[in-house]
């Protein structure tokens, strides 16, 4: 009978143990995502701060050591640039008017190293999805978690043309670089977090 209690007792703790090892972390406020591009004219990046997204990732020793899910929801037209003309082009080809948002989903994430990790992933960007491997860069900083990283993609890879504008005079490149800084805070910690319901 005492055996019995010992090993329900080791099974209930390791379990604890686990769970508590597993946390749901939200996008702080803090994380930016930025387009950049090129013309015939001049070099462009339109950028957004209204991303929103949740991660559930498995912490011990506050090391991060997996990544279980990873999800991020942009409202297109919350990626701007100095120009609303440009702008206003870029939406044409983002068809926003349909598509309301660009989307990333993790579906794999490998530690490299301390601070490295390849992760792949759907990116859906005006209503067509993409697989990419992306290598980030993820720090610590006082329990939260930095993600640093970038992609390149074309338009075609989404089913887009290259936007033009002035008559076709000013005509966008065909290559696209996203860059991301992202914070990801604990739910508990609850403060200047986004939270998708």
């Amino acid at each position: 009978m005492k055996t019995i209690k010992l090993i329900l007792a080791l099974v209930i703790t390791t379990m604890t143990l686990q769970v508590n090892a597993q946390r749901n972390y939200s996008l702080n406020t803090r994380s930016t995502f930025e387009v950049a591009g090129t013309s015939n004219v001049h070099d462009w990046v339109m950028k957004s701060t209204d991303g929103v997204g949740t991660a559930n990732l498995t912490v011990k020793d506050s090391k991060l050591t997996d990544i279980n899910s990873f999800t991020i929801t942009i409202p297109a037209e919350s990626i701007k640039s100095s120009k609303t003309s440009m702008d206003d082009v870029a939406y044409e080809a983002l068809d926003t008017k349909t598509h309301k948002n660009v989307k990333y989903v993790l579906k794999s994430a490998e530690k490299i190293n301390e601070t490295t990790w390849t992760l792949t992933g759907v990116y859906t960007i005006a209503g067509v999805s993409k697989e990419y491997k992306t290598q980030v860069r993820i720090t610590v900083n006082n329990g939260n978690f930095i993600l640093q990283g970038s992609n390149q993609i074309t338009f075609a890879d989404f089913g887009m043309a290259a936007p033009t504008a002035a008559l076709g005079v000013v005509r966008a490149g065909k290559d696209l670089t996203i860059i991301f800084n992202i914070t990801l805070t604990d739910y508990s910690k609850g403060d200047n977090v986004l939270v998708i319901k």
